[in-house]
Parts: structure tokens; sequence; C-alpha cells
């Protein structure tokens, strides 16, 4: 820069640093500026920024006789415009001296001595705040790195961070980020030197910036979409043309899958549905045109979850619980599968009527469930990194972590290949097992093991613990590997994990408050209860007079001058227990984490994983089990009467009227005993099919029922089948 005779290209501190290769100039655009004997006599487009080339070059003559009073180098520009003051210097010295440059009306600057400064409070100048920006912490004091807001109370910024935002927002948006007033805070902060540039955002000059605001939401959200083309295609004028929800816009559905006959028919999402519901704004007009359109189309619309305005069976009807199947249907001239399109594959899936349910769900429990098919889609797009290459782990039903560990850390072990499970010891059947059943059996049994395991501490919900020799060797990081592979190739819920721990693993440790519970060591708790609940300064000094070495061992040693100080006490001792003793063993559990990109996903989506870390998993039901298994069958007589005897069966074992449970069920087509987060592929079906028996197809995920001419027949082969496969599995 001729002004300055740096070469520095800092924008943000300097302006933009232009050549002009015709004039045979480089220069600084704040130098320019702020240079105080060179006025701008030119237009917009003439010579440099409006500032002729002849006067520059005077200006540079005149420069090249003053001395800066910073760095001691010719060439100083820039004087300070106090009275009598006569200190001279170049702008990028003034700005390291911390002097005052003002962008506005004559562009005044003002030397490290006669500066402006911000009057503060005295009572508040020890305090410490937030920056509105960077959330920062900044010092309550006059400093030149420190500015306050003229305009409320206890906004305080960096001068860095508010020039950034300055030269981000330009003129016509930049205000104060808390009350958005303008004048005034304009005002203060050009007198204090931030440059406010005369242009628009930077964000209104982005090509396309708003682009995505013009897109109108085109998906299909019904749990079972019809369309044979994806829940995305869009046919206007046709049965396959998307309505939005009416009332938020950000659900959608294809005609067909409502069974909506004209687009001009209201449709709302279950979300909205149900918030009416709750609000008693569901009107009885609206609940008269579903009905409407579930007697004309002959099915009922496959939602997600049924209307929260149906009505709840009577106690004395149990029998009416199976109104809503196929062949009640029938019965009344009434196909369900008349007028509904099937796939090419002929199959019909069942859903439940909400006459089945006892009670409707409540909202945790929905929002649960829906947070589980959210995790559940997640992992599935992670199963897509795991290929068809086998990877045999030998387990030894005696010691399933031992063996587990061994497989883990084999030299070719890769977690991206499909697992496969071969039992050894004591009663097993030497077997290597490539079903989804085993894999599930397999980590249900390793989970089990490190929830119980010396890793862990805490009765129902579980947070780390620091074991030196397992920190050796590495078992924290194992043990975060372990869970990865688990979730993304089958495993269970996990469901032990505390609040704080699972925070800790999305958030940073250094993010989360432990409380009380987390702390599994009696003797600390109990320390902490007497600290926590000392009702006089006396009581309070005599606790931490008897802690004495256990405070000074945690580091949480501090002198309680007043009852109050036991508060941050406990914080600390809090923090120091639960979190910064455990911080190696967390970030070893941390890396093990990230197999496969869980971790990554967590951190993205972490109430939807809060679900299966830190709940337990919910209980099978009817209902879920009906939801779950897609019906097959070659003759639609026999699909409506097996349908009606299957969802019969359901219900008599949720009830307790059977000798079986719904998890036998689960168990005998599957493998599993319960739902992995992941889901089941392939996705389980039942076939009804001209056979003796039932049978399971574990490999399939199949259950194939017989073909009976009574619900009796039917009820006596399931739980005859179902009871002697358990037998000899346990044989």
């Amino acid at each position: 820069c001729v002004l300055c005779g740096r070469t520095d290209d800092c924008p943000e501190k300097y302006g933009e640093k232009s050549t002009y290769v015709g004039y045979n100039l480089t220069v600084h655009y704040y130098c320019l500026l702020m240079s105080s004997g060179i006025w701008q006599r030119g237009e917009e487009n003439e010579g440099i920024y409006g500032f002729l080339i002849t006067d520059i070059r005077k200006e540079v003559n005149r420069a090249a006789k003053l001395k800066c009073n910073i760095c001691k180098k010719k060439g100083a520009s820039i004087g300070c415009v106090a009275p009598k003051c006569k200190r001279s210097y170049h702008f990028p010295c003034g700005v390291q001296k911390e002097c005052i440059f003002q962008f506005m009306e004559d562009f005044r600057s003002y030397c490290w001595e006669h500066k402006p400064v911000q009057k503060f409070s005295v009572k508040g100048s020890r305090e410490s705040s937030q920056c509105i920006i960077c959330l920062e912490l900044v010092e309550q004091l006059p400093l030149y790195s420190v500015l306050k807001s003229p305009c409320c109370k206890n906004a305080w910024f960096h001068r860095e961070c508010l020039q950034y935002h300055a030269l981000s927002a330009g003129v016509f948006f930049f205000r104060c980020s808390v009350c958005n007033n303008k004048d005034k805070f304009q005002k203060e902060m050009l007198r204090m030197g931030i440059h406010i540039p005369e242009k628009d955002a930077s964000w209104e000059l982005e090509e396309n910036a708003y682009q995505e605001l013009l897109q109108c939401y085109q998906h299909c959200d019904i749990r079972r979409c019809l369309c044979k083309k994806g829940r995305d295609y869009n046919e206007p004028d046709s049965k396959w043309e998307i309505k939005r929800c009416q009332c938020c816009g950000s659900r959608g559905t294809h005609l067909a899958c409502s069974s909506m006959k004209s687009w001009e028919q209201n449709w709302e999402c279950i979300e909205c549905r149900s918030i009416f519901a709750k609000s008693g704004k569901y009107s009885k007009q609206q609940k008269r045109s579903l009905a409407a359109s579930e007697k004309a189309d002959g099915t009922t619309c496959l939602l997600e979850e049924p209307s929260p305005k149906c009505p709840r069976p009577s106690s004395g009807s149990q029998h009416s619980i199976l109104l809503q199947s196929p062949k009640i249907m029938c019965q009344s001239n009434v196909t369900p599968c008349s007028r509904l399109e099937l796939p090419a594959s002929n199959r019909m899936t069942m859903s439940l009527s909400p006459l089945m349910a006892n009670r409707s769900l409540s909202l945790q429990k929905k929002h649960l469930n829906q947070q589980r098919r959210e995790v559940s889609n997640i992992l599935k797009e992670l199963k897509l990194q795991v290929n068809t290459k086998t990877t045999r782990l030998n387990i030894n039903t005696e010691n399933v972590w031992i063996s587990a560990l061994k497989g883990f850390r084999q030299r070719k072990f890769n977690p991206a290949n499909t697992i496969e499970i071969k039992f050894t010891g004591y009663r097993s059947r030497l077997k290597t097992d490539t079903s989804d059943g085993s894999k599930h059996h397999f980590f249900k049994l390793l989970m089990l093991n490190l929830q119980n395991s010396s890793l862990f501490e805490g009765s129902s919900v579980k947070n780390l613990t620091l074991d030196s020799q397992a920190l050796k060797e590495n078992l924290y990081f194992e043990a975060g590997r372990m869970i990865a592979v688990s979730l993304v190739q089958g495993g269970p819920s996990l469901g032990f994990f505390s609040k704080t721990l699972f925070d800790c693993l999305v958030y940073g440790p250094e993010n989360v408050k432990p409380a009380l519970e987390d702390v599994a060591d009696v003797g600390v708790a109990q320390t902490i209860k007497m600290i926590k609940y000392s009702n006089s300064l006396s009581s309070l000094q005599s606790t931490v007079h008897d802690c004495y070495e256990f405070l000074a061992a945690a580091g949480c040693l501090r002198p309680i001058t007043t009852l109050c100080d036991k508060n941050m006490l406990v914080n600390d001792i809090l923090m120091y227990h639960v979190i910064k003793r455990v911080i190696s063993p967390l970030e070893s559990f941390r890396q093990g984490l990230k197999t496969l990109g869980v971790l990554e996903k967590m951190q993205m989506h972490p109430d939807a994983f809060s679900s299966i870390f830190c709940h337990e998993p919910e209980r099978l039901s009817a209902e879920t089990l009906c939801d779950l298994f897609t019906i097959h069958c070659s003759s639609e007589m026999d699909k409506v009467e097996g349908a009606d005897f299957w969802m019969g069966y359901l219900q008599d074992v949720e009830s307790g009227e059977a000798v079986v449970t719904l998890e036998d069920i689960l168990l005998f087509a599957t493998g599993c005993s319960s739902i992995p987060p992941v889901g089941f592929d392939p996705e389980p079906t039942v076939k009804f099919l001209r056979i003796k028996y039932p049978v399971g197809n574990k490999l399939y995920n199949c259950l194939e029922l017989p073909i009976t001419k009574t619900y009796e027949k039917f009820k006596n082969k399931m739980e005859f089948t179902i009871r002697n496969t358990q037998k000899v599995e346990r044989e």
C-alpha cells in the first residue's frame, strides 16, 4: 500500500486492497478514507473510489515527510483531530495501538489518548456477560475490545464480532441483535469506530438465496404408501396427486393413499388432527366427512395412526373388536380390497383399527414411537455401508464378553462386513447361523454383559465409571464400537444410558450439567447431600472440614464465606465426579461410537437417538405385530379369513387368553424376541397356505400359517407348534 507501506490483504481490518496497474498504485481502502490531507473531489467512477490520482500522489508526498509515532517510520498519513495533539500514524499502526477511526462525516481519527470511550456503571464493571454474537464471555470493562449496546442494558459485544457483523449486514440490516433498534445503535457504533458499509446484506446478494422458500412440499407421509413409483411421485389431476395438510402444509398424501376422491377434499395430517382433538376444535363435520370417505371407499385410510376422535369399544363388547376384520366387512357386502389398488405382488397390508387398542397412546408414547421410526430410517441408511463379505465370530455362550472382544480385535475384523455368529460352549449346537435372529440374540447377550460390566455404574440408568485397567486395555473404545456395530447390524435397543451420559456423547461434556441422581457412589452421594442441605454457615463449614481430603483430591476446595457458597461447591463436586473424573473413558468411548458413522448421526438427531439409548423398548402389542407383518395370500377369500383369525389370535395373546406371548410369536417367525431399532430385512410377512401346522422361516422373516375352517383350530395349531418349537430349542 502506497500509504501504509504494508502488504497485508485483510479486508476486515484494512479494507479492500486494490492494485491499479494503469496508475501504478496499490492502496488499502481504509488507508485512503482516513488519510487527513485528501478529499473525495471526483465522481465515484473517477480515479480510485472518487479520489483523484493527482490528489493521492500529493497525499503520499505529504505523508512521506511525517514520522509515525508508533512504528517510527515515515509515511504517517493520519493525524489525531484532538486540539493541540500532533500525533501521526499509519492506519494499521493505529489499529494496533487501539486508535478510533470514525467512518462517517469528516472521517475523523483519534489517537489512543483522546479516543472516545463508552461510560459503564461502576456497579457492573467487574461482572462478565456473554457476547450477543459469539456467546463467549466478555468482561464488562471499558476496554477497546468491548462494546456495549446503547439501547439495551445487558447487551455486550466483542468489537471484532460486531465489525464482522456490520460488514456482513450492511447499513440496511445492521442493528441491535437484542431489541432491533437501528438508528441509536448505528450512531453509537459509528462513534466508536465500527465501519458500516453502504451496501445490502451479504445474504441478500447470494444468487437464489431464498429459492427453497419457493418449493412446495411434495412427499407422501402415509405409513403404507400405495404408489408403485414412490412417495415423491406426483401426477396432477390423478389419484397420485399429492395433497398437503390444509393446516401445516408440511405433510402430504397421495389422494389414493388416503382414499380421497377429489383434490378439493380437506385433509389434515396426524399431528394436526391430534392437536385439534386435544383443543376440542375437531369439528363434527370433519368427522362425518372422514367417515363418509371411509364408507364410500370400503376401507379405512391407511394413516400413520388412527384418528384421535374414533370411538372406543365398550367394556362389554369384546367380540366387537373383530368388527374391522376383513371377514366381517365381507359379510356386510363391503369388500376391503374391491376398490383398493393392490401392488403387483397381490399383497394386502393390514392395519389394526383403533378399536383393537384398549386405550389411545399417550402423547409421550406417540412421540417416542415417532423418534424410533426416525432412528430406524437413519440406521437403515447407515446399514448401506455393510457389504456382503462376512466375518465369523465364534461366541462362547459361557463367556460372551471375552469371546466377542477377541472377535472384534482380530486383525481381519471389519465393522462393515456382515457378521456371522457361531455359538460354542456347553449345550450349543456348534452351528454357524447367518440369520438376523442369531445376530440379534448375540448382540442382546453382549449388550446385557456391557450393561452389567465394570465400565458402567448405576442401578437403573448407567453412567461411565473410571476403571483404570479397562482404560489401559482400551475397553471403553471397544464397548463404543460394539454398540455402534450392534445398532447398525440388527442389535437391540440399549435403554440403560443416563440422560447425562447421552448428552455428554452428543453435545460434549463441557455443555452438560450433571445431577445428584448421576452419582452411583453412596458415600459421595451422602457427602453431596450433607453439603447441599446444610442450613447454617457453621454446619456447612464443619461438613467441608470433615470432607477436606476428598475435596482436595477432587480439586473442589474453595473458601466458604456464605451459605450460598454450597451451591457452587455441590456443582463442582458433581462436575468432577460424574464428568471430569471419567473424561478419558468418555473420549475413548466416543471414539468407538464413531464406527460406521453412528456418533455423527447421534449428534445430528439427538432427540431421536435418545429414544433407544435412554428409554426401555416398548412392550409388544397386537397392534404393533399386526403393523409389522404384511399379509400375502394366493386367494382373496383365504386372505380375508386368514387375516381375521390372525388378528383375533394376536388380540387373545395380548389379553392373556393364550399360552404363548407376543414375544414368542415374533421369536418363532424371525428369531428375535424384540424389534431391533434398524428393523427387519427382509420385512416380516405372513402367508396363508394349505399346510397342517405353522412354519417360522427365520431366514426370510416369514410366518407361514395354515388355512383352517374355524378359529379354534387355528388357535390350537398356533399354540401347539410354538410351544413345541420352544421346547425343542430349549432342549
